[in-house]
């Protein structure tokens, strides 16, 4: 499939990891429920756990495929050279979009990280509040923040490059 599947004139991987960013905060926000609400630390883990691997392999899958496929996704942008979609001024606006997500989209796997490796080292198995509860509902909410800024800035470039 040459274009994406939303509609726009993107590319696949670009539509599949705009449907990722949408559907990540609900699921955060369903995973925070059960933890908060329902006490399921299971499920809860196991939903972090899920959204961890799936969103490692697309984002993974996403570089490969505008990096080395596409050459930028200034090529996905502008597809045809001698009649581009954007002007010099308007993808230099763009750019700067693509680096306000990238401060969060950069920051996001390091701290999900950090948090998870953390929380599967010291909390116990099957997991209940202890000593490193604190900690972890610290560093789960700068983390649940971070995606969301993930999430909301590259709807913002999606936005911004393939639909304004």
């Amino acid at each position: 499939m040459k274009n994406g599947f939303l509609g726009y004139d993107t590319s696949l991987m670009l539509d599949v990891v705009v449907v990722a960013l949408a559907a990540v905060v609900p699921a955060l926000l369903f995973s925070l429920y059960q933890v908060k609400f329902k006490q399921n630390y299971t499920l809860h883990r196991n939903i972090q756990l899920g959204l961890a691997v799936v969103l490692l392999i697309a984002v993974a899958a996403f570089e490969v495929y505008m990096q080395i496929i596409h050459g930028g996704w200034e090529n996905i942008v502008n597809k045809v050279p001698e009649a581009p979609r954007r002007t010099a001024e308007q993808m230099a606006s763009i750019q700067k979009v693509l680096w306000i997500h990238l401060v969060f989209a950069i920051s996001t796997p390091l701290l999900w990280a950090i948090t998870i490796v953390l929380a599967l080292k010291r909390i116990p198995k099957p997991p209940a509040p202890c000593e490193h509860s604190n900690l972890h509902k610290k560093l789960g909410w700068l983390s649940v923040v971070d995606i969301t800024l993930t999430s909301v800035t590259g709807l913002w470039f999606y936005f911004a490059a393939f639909i304004a």
